[in-house]
Protein backbone atom coordinates (compact mmCIF):
# COMPACT_ATOMS: atom_id res chain seq x y z
CA UNK A 1 0.00 0.00 0.00
CA UNK A 2 1.27 3.26 -0.92
CA UNK A 3 0.90 6.87 0.90
CA UNK A 4 -2.25 7.27 -1.94
CA UNK A 5 -4.96 5.41 -0.90
CA UNK A 6 -7.18 6.66 -3.92
CA UNK A 7 -4.32 5.53 -6.04
CA UNK A 8 -4.09 2.10 -4.23
CA UNK A 9 -8.08 1.80 -4.85
CA UNK A 10 -7.98 2.66 -8.70
CA UNK A 11 -5.06 0.33 -9.40
CA UNK A 12 -7.18 -2.05 -7.20
CA UNK A 13 -10.02 -1.65 -9.67
CA UNK A 14 -7.93 -2.09 -12.50
CA UNK A 15 -6.26 -5.63 -11.31
CA UNK A 16 -9.05 -6.50 -9.80
CA UNK A 17 -12.04 -6.31 -12.61
CA UNK A 18 -10.97 -8.12 -15.90
CA UNK A 19 -12.99 -5.53 -18.13
CA UNK A 20 -13.25 -2.01 -16.71
CA UNK A 21 -14.05 1.11 -18.14
CA UNK A 22 -13.42 4.39 -16.85
CA UNK A 23 -15.73 6.88 -18.01
CA UNK A 24 -17.59 9.83 -17.33
CA UNK A 25 -21.25 9.23 -16.17
CA UNK A 26 -22.12 5.60 -15.67
CA UNK A 27 -22.99 2.84 -19.29
CA UNK A 28 -26.91 3.53 -18.30
CA UNK A 29 -26.40 7.32 -18.80
CA UNK A 30 -23.23 8.64 -20.39
CA UNK A 31 -22.05 12.15 -19.89
CA UNK A 32 -20.23 12.58 -23.15
CA UNK A 33 -20.51 10.87 -26.35
CA UNK A 34 -17.03 9.49 -26.18
CA UNK A 35 -17.93 7.56 -22.51
CA UNK A 36 -21.51 6.57 -24.50
CA UNK A 37 -20.20 5.18 -27.48
CA UNK A 38 -17.11 3.18 -25.51
CA UNK A 39 -19.94 1.74 -23.18
CA UNK A 40 -21.78 0.98 -26.36
CA UNK A 41 -19.48 -1.28 -28.13
CA UNK A 42 -18.98 -2.81 -24.95
CA UNK A 43 -22.62 -4.05 -24.08
CA UNK A 44 -23.02 -4.34 -28.33
CA UNK A 45 -20.41 -7.21 -27.52
CA UNK A 46 -22.45 -8.12 -24.30
CA UNK A 47 -19.66 -8.45 -22.40
CA UNK A 48 -19.95 -8.16 -18.28
CA UNK A 49 -17.64 -5.39 -17.89
CA UNK A 50 -17.56 -2.73 -14.53
CA UNK A 51 -17.67 1.22 -15.18
CA UNK A 52 -15.76 3.80 -13.12
CA UNK A 53 -17.89 7.21 -12.95
CA UNK A 54 -14.51 9.60 -13.03
CA UNK A 55 -17.14 12.44 -12.22
CA UNK A 56 -17.76 13.25 -8.90
CA UNK A 57 -14.17 13.14 -8.18
CA UNK A 58 -11.83 15.10 -10.49
CA UNK A 59 -8.90 13.33 -8.55
CA UNK A 60 -9.86 10.10 -10.31
CA UNK A 61 -9.24 11.36 -13.27
CA UNK A 62 -5.83 12.80 -12.12
CA UNK A 63 -4.51 9.97 -10.61
CA UNK A 64 -6.08 7.51 -13.63
CA UNK A 65 -4.30 9.30 -16.31
CA UNK A 66 -0.81 9.28 -14.24
CA UNK A 67 -1.35 5.37 -13.82
CA UNK A 68 -1.98 4.56 -17.22
CA UNK A 69 0.07 7.47 -19.18
CA UNK A 70 -3.02 8.21 -21.22
CA UNK A 71 -4.54 11.64 -20.37
CA UNK A 72 -8.41 11.62 -22.03
CA UNK A 73 -11.53 9.60 -20.49
CA UNK A 74 -12.68 7.30 -21.31
CA UNK A 75 -10.20 4.38 -20.78
CA UNK A 76 -10.65 1.08 -21.19
CA UNK A 77 -8.78 -1.72 -19.78
CA UNK A 78 -8.59 -5.56 -20.07
CA UNK A 79 -6.36 -8.01 -17.89
CA UNK A 80 -5.38 -5.02 -16.42
CA UNK A 81 -3.80 -3.66 -19.31
CA UNK A 82 -4.67 -0.15 -20.91
CA UNK A 83 -6.25 -0.52 -24.57
CA UNK A 84 -7.13 2.76 -25.03
CA UNK A 85 -10.12 5.17 -25.22
CA UNK A 86 -13.06 5.87 -27.16
CA UNK A 87 -11.62 5.94 -30.50
CA UNK A 88 -9.15 2.86 -30.31
CA UNK A 89 -12.39 0.97 -29.04
CA UNK A 90 -14.50 1.68 -31.80
CA UNK A 91 -11.88 0.96 -34.02
CA UNK A 92 -11.21 -2.10 -32.79
CA UNK A 93 -15.22 -3.39 -32.17
CA UNK A 94 -15.26 -1.95 -35.80
CA UNK A 95 -12.25 -4.65 -36.80
CA UNK A 96 -13.44 -7.26 -34.54
CA UNK A 97 -10.49 -6.86 -32.69
CA UNK A 98 -12.14 -5.85 -29.30
CA UNK A 99 -14.36 -9.32 -29.49
CA UNK A 100 -10.99 -10.76 -29.60
CA UNK A 101 -9.48 -9.24 -27.23
CA UNK A 102 -12.62 -9.55 -25.46
CA UNK A 103 -12.36 -13.02 -26.27
CA UNK A 104 -16.43 -12.84 -27.46
CA UNK A 105 -17.52 -13.14 -30.61
CA UNK A 106 -18.89 -10.51 -33.03
CA UNK A 107 -22.20 -9.85 -33.17
CA UNK A 108 -23.28 -11.10 -37.28
CA UNK A 109 -25.19 -7.85 -37.29
CA UNK A 110 -23.15 -5.44 -36.27
CA UNK A 111 -24.71 -1.99 -34.98
CA UNK A 112 -23.13 1.22 -35.15
CA UNK A 113 -21.70 1.46 -31.56
CA UNK A 114 -23.27 5.04 -31.03
CA UNK A 115 -26.56 4.28 -32.13
CA UNK A 116 -27.90 2.56 -28.46
CA UNK A 117 -26.46 5.92 -27.11
CA UNK A 118 -28.41 8.77 -29.32
CA UNK A 119 -31.17 9.07 -26.42
CA UNK A 120 -28.50 10.16 -23.91
CA UNK A 121 -26.69 12.16 -26.34
CA UNK A 122 -30.03 14.98 -27.02
CA UNK A 123 -30.65 14.36 -23.45
CA UNK A 124 -27.14 15.85 -22.38
CA UNK A 125 -27.47 18.38 -25.42
CA UNK A 126 -30.30 20.23 -24.40
CA UNK A 127 -28.88 20.46 -20.40
CA UNK A 128 -25.58 22.65 -22.42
Amino acid sequence: MSENPLRDAIQEAITGNEVILFMKGTPDQPMCGFSARAAAALQALEVPFSAVDILPDPRIRQELSEISNWPTIPQLFVRGELVGGSDIIVEMYESGELATTLGVEQPAAEPEPAEPQAPTLQIENRLN
